[in-house]
């Protein structure tokens, strides 16, 4: 069904805005209708004034003027006794009728809908809501009053229901036998009265199955729209409850011919069928008493209410349905997309599940921090960054000196760090952020290829099928192959075996600022914050918008589909910095930002103009701009003043086109210039009424936040210089007599000595399993070894089962302890009689630089030696094609060519000191055959063949390295170490050239 749009006439970018409600439509008012609001002032001004002036004129005081006594009981009974005592009594019928008209005035005014309730009025209530009503409806308040308030007469007349309620209501319990005792004249209002006490005293409850009320969809006035969840609103006191409208309507034929598919698509003129305790003036209609209806919508009305059966069973007022919100106001509003036939959440077992998602029969067990498992994309993110971190610290110790250097061993984390370590290891998707960045690279590629602008995009779903759907603004023609149409024109999907088709292109991110911010119903949201159209508030307890603010940074400051971006952050109460130092920057306050926001837009628009293009989204196609166009997102945890509010929404105006994003948080949800609004409730969930959201928020409580700043922290290779150099994690006993019992060779291809071969399919996964431990000597969490095993999820029993198989295989010691063992914390841990050649190689290496061999040249020599003969090429090498996947986690690729570069530069050192030039550079050659890219490798080989005194044979050398360097040329240290060492190697470069 297509998407009903607003017409842009003065063509300007459309978005969303947040409106107060807006009543609808009013049909005119007659003379007939000033008449009996007259008559009902005159007679209100009667009741309410009138009476008590007579009584308190002609009567006066009817109470005894003191306390009674017995000589009073005891007097004779007079006329004025009788008199005194029905005054007593009009007083107080007085005193209840003025409350019923205070009551009923009230709920007019406020348009709240069904007034409360005056004990024991009956039709004195009714009489007052009649009056008020009729007082009232030439004015505002009218439209949206209790039923019946326009049918003054007709419903004292005729005793019939209002024309634009509903009519037969059946309420539960003994209130409607006792009405239906009552007259025939009052026997309607009655009935009324007992459902709503019966509403009330049932704190709310749904009205009976039987009850027939329905609604007709407004026309739009000026810009609103009207919305199931305002229905809700307005006529079931809840927004929230649009979903009883959606189930009790769905796909059922509307009268111009579509059905609802989705609560977010309704057109005008549709009829809405309502739950029993739909209130709301002349907003609700019958089937066949609507005189104020023209014929033809009274046929309507009636078809429509023949349609009812299977839909209205299952709308039935307490039953959760479906659909997907509210449609937003003004513009496309974002709305959970449909599943592609044959591809519903049916997948399970190895292959169905996406990843980082517990699988079934997981649940939280273990203690690892939920938040983290449920967010794979920011898991993925910080994972990767978090390698990088810490290859960066790698690489920068290895410009120290050589030997007992600290960074060869990263500091091994504990308590919460450890356990938000798992669970990044756990709940990361790599994979899906690897798809992501190729689909929306590789559409941006094909819409410059034909010369096409970029679409603006809302909002990105990523199913539990792997399938993507990009939510755009307004339709932009067909997407570039293979994306296909979605539900309708403003959805572009791919399927997941396309994108896994697309291969890496050179072109610059199109939707850098797309970030996640929960699930709905097993999809996963990203909303495109670069996108909106002025400032996203988010409202709620200051700690749970802390949360999701955490979430939003993190993520976007780690994501893998972005090049470059800056993002702002005020009001942050944790920093944040140490996750992306390049990425992320911290301002003292409001006023700061608003300075550098007002700068940083002026410059935007200018070079925008320049360059001649709308927005950035046009600058971003055609020859890749990767840093140029680079979106700037504003994260504003702290609320702002009044006068703020309005200068960050004349900022926020023009954002989406120059690629800058605000998230404003705010207690009280109502932010001056807010296009959208979101609140985050304190069971987690991230609403946004008028977007038609209702999301399971993705959040980054604060101690997680703490753990993981800790793990970045850690990682700093500027952070405390001063800490010990750490140990490796596990050192061997290297003599004859630490011989282990079970012996795996892992620098090279994969070798195990003392165990048997396992049969059948399962060997392949005993064998990772072991060298994933064997990697891991300070202990493996269970869910990281199933998440690395099975990459989309498994069940827990069958990773217990591969625990127990692993367990059998290894078997025991001679002392009867098993070989694999679980620690205090559930981690998962080998004896030290499993060793695997690493282990003997960090051993041997911190024995000669550290330990036996310090003190001793021959001792240095010999365990060296021995190291260097270990290495027999690049780690698991020969590995079976798709599996060891996490290895992309580790830093043990980084960790092993420096390891090896280590030896081979001490050997090499070791050889010169006496001398021994040759020896040295056979020493070099076996450590650049595992590590061939470290520089410091090719300088000692320099220096060792220049100790040789053979010119030619370092002219060689010399020009082996050029045309190794290819384009970039020399790093600058060897051209200055060629330079001392052989000051006509550039002359020689260029002959040969």
């Amino acid at each position: 069904m297509a998407r009903r749009t607003t017409s842009n006439p003065s063509g300007s970018s459309p978005g969303p805005r947040n409106r107060t409600p807006q009543p609808l439509p009013r049909r005119s008012r007659t003379v007939g209708d000033f008449v009996k609001a007259f008559l009902a002032f005159v007679a209100l001004l009667v009741l309410l004034v009138g009476v008590p002036g007579a009584l308190a004129v002609q009567i006066g005081w009817p109470l005894p003027s003191g306390a009674p006594s017995t000589e009073w009981l005891q007097q004779e009974i007079t006329v004025d006794t009788f008199i005194n005592v029905l005054t007593v009594v009009v007083w107080l019928a007085w005193a209840q009728f003025t409350a019923c008209v205070l009551v009923e005035m009230k709920a007019a005014l406020s348009g709240v809908g069904l007034p409360n309730r005056v004990p024991g009025a009956g039709p004195s209530q009714l009489l007052a809501r009649q009056l008020v009503a009729a007082l009232l409806l030439v004015g505002a308040a009218a439209a949206s009053f209790t039923p019946g308030l326009s049918q003054l007469g007709q419903q004292l007349e005729g005793n019939q229901r209002p024309a634009v309620a509903a009519a037969a209501q059946q309420t539960p319990g003994g209130l409607l036998a006792q009405q239906q005792a009552q007259t025939a004249a009052s026997a309607a209002a009655l009935a009324e009265q007992a459902a709503d006490a019966a509403h009330a005293e049932g704190g709310g409850a749904h009205a009976s199955e039987d009850a027939t009320k329905f609604y007709r969809i407004q026309p739009p006035e000026g810009r609103h729209h009207d919305s199931l969840w305002e229905v809700a609103e307005r006529h079931l006191g809840d927004g929230r409850r649009y979903k009883e409208i959606y189930q009790l309507n769905k796909d059922r034929a509307q009268p111009d011919g579509s059905k609802l598919s989705e609560a977010s698509l309704i057109r005008p003129g549709w009829i809405m069928e309502m739950p029993g305790d739909a209130r709301g003036g002349e907003l609700v209609e019958m089937p066949d008493e609507a005189p104020k209806v023209s014929p033809d919508v009274q046929r309507q009305i009636s078809d429509y209410a023949r349609t009812s059966g299977g839909a209205q069973e299952q709308g039935r007022p307490g039953q959760q349905g479906g659909g997907s919100g509210a449609q937003d106001r003004d513009t496309a509003h974002i709305s959970l997309p449909e599943q592609r036939p044959g591809q519903g959440h049916e997948q399970g077992g190895q292959g169905g599940q996406e990843h980082g998602a517990p699988a079934a029969g997981e649940g939280s067990g273990f203690g690892l921090p939920q938040a983290l498992l449920g967010a794979p994309l920011l898991a993925a993110g910080l994972l990767g960054a978090l390698g990088r971190r810490r290859r960066q610290a790698l690489w920068q110790s290895a410009l120290g000196a050589v030997g007992g250097r600290r960074g060869m061993e990263p500091p091994t984390p504990t308590g919460a760090a450890a356990d938000a370590q798992d669970a990044l290891l756990v709940g990361a998707d790599p994979e899906g952020v690897r798809l992501l960045d190729l689909s929306l690279r590789g559409l941006a590629a094909s819409l410059a290829g034909e010369s096409r602008p970029l679409p603006t995009v809302y909002a990105a779903w990523m199913g539990g099928n792997g399938d993507l759907h990009l939510q755009l603004a307004q339709p932009s023609g067909r997407p570039p192959a293979p994306w296909q149409l979605g539900q309708d024109q403003t959805f572009w999907m791919l399927a997941r075996a396309d994108a896994e088709r697309y291969e890496d292109v050179d072109t610059a991110a199109p939707y850098p600022g797309l970030v996640s911010l929960g699930t709905m119903d097993d999809s996963r949201l990203l909303l495109n914050l670069e996108s909106v159209p002025g400032i996203v508030s988010l409202s709620g307890r200051e700690q749970d918008r802390a949360g999701v603010f955490a979430s939003v940074a993190a993520e976007l400051a780690t994501n893998g589909w972005s090049d470059r971006m800056t993002i702002t952050l005020v009001g942050f109460g944790e920093d944040l910095t140490p996750l992306a130092p390049n990425r992320l920057r911290h301002l003292d306050g409001i006023e700061a930002l608003v300075e550098t926001m007002e700068a940083e837009t002026r410059q935007r628009r200018g070079a925008l103009g320049a360059a001649g293009h709308d927005s950035v989204l046009t600058g971003r196609t055609g020859p890749a701009q990767h840093t140029r166009w680079a979106p700037h997102l504003v994260l504003l945890a702290a609320e702002p003043s009044a006068e703020d509010a309005v200068k960050l929404a004349e900022l926020a105006a023009d954002a989406s086109r120059l690629g800058i994003g605000y998230l404003v948080g705010t207690r009280s949800g109502d932010l001056p210039g807010a296009a959208w609004e979101m609140e985050i409730t304190s069971e987690g969930k991230l609403l946004a009424p008028l977007l038609g959201l209702e999301l399971d928020a993705q959040l980054l409580p604060v101690s997680q936040q703490r753990a993981v700043v800790e793990l970045f922290t850690d990682a700093d290779p500027e952070h405390d210089d001063d800490r010990p150099t750490p140990t490796p994690p596990f050192l061997v006993d290297i003599s004859e007599q630490g011989r282990p019992a079970v012996y795996a060779r892992l620098v090279g291809p994969y070798e195990i000595i003392g165990l048997d071969t396992p049969d059948g399919e399962r060997s392949a996964l005993l064998h990772e399993a072991l060298a994933l431990l064997l990697l891991h000597r300070e202990g493996v969490h269970p869910r990281v070894l199933s998440s690395a095993l099975w990459p989309r999820g498994v069940t827990d029993d069958v990773r217990d089962a591969l625990v127990e198989r692993l367990r059998a295989w290894l078997g025991a010691d001679p002392d009867g302890t098993p070989r694999l063992a679980a620690d205090a914390t559930g981690r998962l841990k080998l004896a030290k009689s499993v060793v695997s050649d690493l282990d003997v190689l960090r051993s041997l290496y911190h024995e000669a630089t550290q330990g036996r061999g310090a003190g001793s040249r021959a001792v240095r020599g010999r365990l060296l030696t021995d190291a260097l003969v270990l290495v027999r090429g690049p780690l698991l090498a020969e590995r079976p094609e798709g599996r060891y996947g996490w290895l992309t986690h580790e830093i043990i690729d980084a960790q092993l060519p420096l390891l090896v570069a280590d030896i081979g530069l001490a050997l090499s050192a070791f050889h010169l000191e006496k001398d021994r030039a040759e020896k040295a550079i056979e020493a070099l050659d076996a450590a650049l055959g595992s590590a061939p890219g470290d520089e410091r490798l090719w300088h000692e080989l320099l220096r060792a063949t220049h100790a040789t005194g053979d010119s030619d044979r370092l002219k060689r050398l010399a020009a082996d390295l050029v045309a190794r360097s290819g384009a970039r040329g020399l790093p600058p240290r060897t051209e200055a170490l060629l330079d001392e060492l052989l000051p006509t190697w550039r002359s020689g470069v260029a002959a040969a050239g």
